[in-house]
């Protein structure tokens, strides 16, 4: 199901997966949503940073060549209803329900634009988007509200990419009034950059208690939902196969003394 309109959410979701950009929840997630489905428990991915940019918006250098990295062409409003199109057939895929927020990426914030390079990025949240961060934090809590009874998932910023950390924070919030809230790893760049954990997690400066989820009967679920995202899978990994050794490496890493068991695991303070 689509959902237009936070008055659809309700307290029969069980989990609330709250992704930055269209492919989060999958990439990170995507096992244990497929369980979850598979079980008849009510998931619902909300993307929050979903929001189409108005029609004819002029694109710094740096959005337009990510764009092109993605394959998605010049114009800005169509490459987002082309990843919105890869988030519905992936969402189908793994059985959750979705609600795409309003709030536009990163790189098509402001003019003119903070983040304009790979740097900025991933580095420290502009002053520009403080507001944006106490905004989500009511909306996210707003969400909690109509759907008490569910898990609330949000990255933990692996990677320090400003809308993964935002979404952190706003997640942070619930969490520290002990709300039952899991922040994941974000992938790939748990996997991809060495350490990136580890000083992410000294970042936050907060103790934290791993949640492994066992999922190794459903990591071709997650694996055939990632790759609906076209868009994103030659950029992240250049190749599909590249994807699936990143993938199944990783999750079986994280229990080595149990080798062809294939994990995700999130985090709780």
């Amino acid at each position: 199901m689509r959902l237009t309109s936070l008055d659809q959410i309700n307290q029969n979701y069980r989990h609330v997966y709250f992704q930055p950009h269209f492919d989060d929840a999958a990439l990170s997630c995507g096992g244990a949503i497929a369980l979850q489905a598979a079980t008849s428990q009510k998931v619902l991915i909300v993307t929050v940073f979903g929001g189409i940019p108005p029609e004819g918006m002029q694109l710094s250098p740096f959005a337009r060549q990510i764009q092109q990295r993605m394959g998605l062409g010049p114009d800005a409003s169509e490459a987002v209803r082309k990843r919105r199109e890869e988030d519905a057939a992936a969402a189908d895929i793994l059985g959750a329900d979705t609600l795409w927020l309003d709030y536009l990426d990163a790189i098509y914030r402001g003019s003119p634009a903070p983040y304009q390079t790979e740097e900025s990025l991933f580095g420290g949240v502009n002053t520009a988007d403080l507001a944006l961060d106490e905004q989500l934090a009511g909306v996210f809590q707003n969400i909690q509200e109509r759907a008490p009874l569910a898990a609330i998932y949000a990255p933990l910023g692996v990677g320090h990419h400003v809308d993964h950390q935002l979404c952190c924070s706003a997640a942070d919030r619930m969490a520290q009034r002990k709300l039952n809230v899991k922040f994941y790893e974000d992938f790939p760049y748990v996997a991809q950059q060495p350490g990136a954990l580890n000083a992410r997690q000294t970042d936050l400066g907060i103790p934290m208690e791993p949640e492994l989820v066992e999922v190794s009967g459903l990591t071709s679920r997650k694996l055939e939902a990632i790759q609906a995202y076209a868009s994103q899978v030659p950029q992240l990994f250049g190749s599909e196969d590249r994807l699936r050794q990143s993938l199944t490496t990783y999750m079986s890493s994280l229990r080595r003394t149990y080798p062809g068991i294939q994990l995700e695991r999130y985090w709780r303070w």
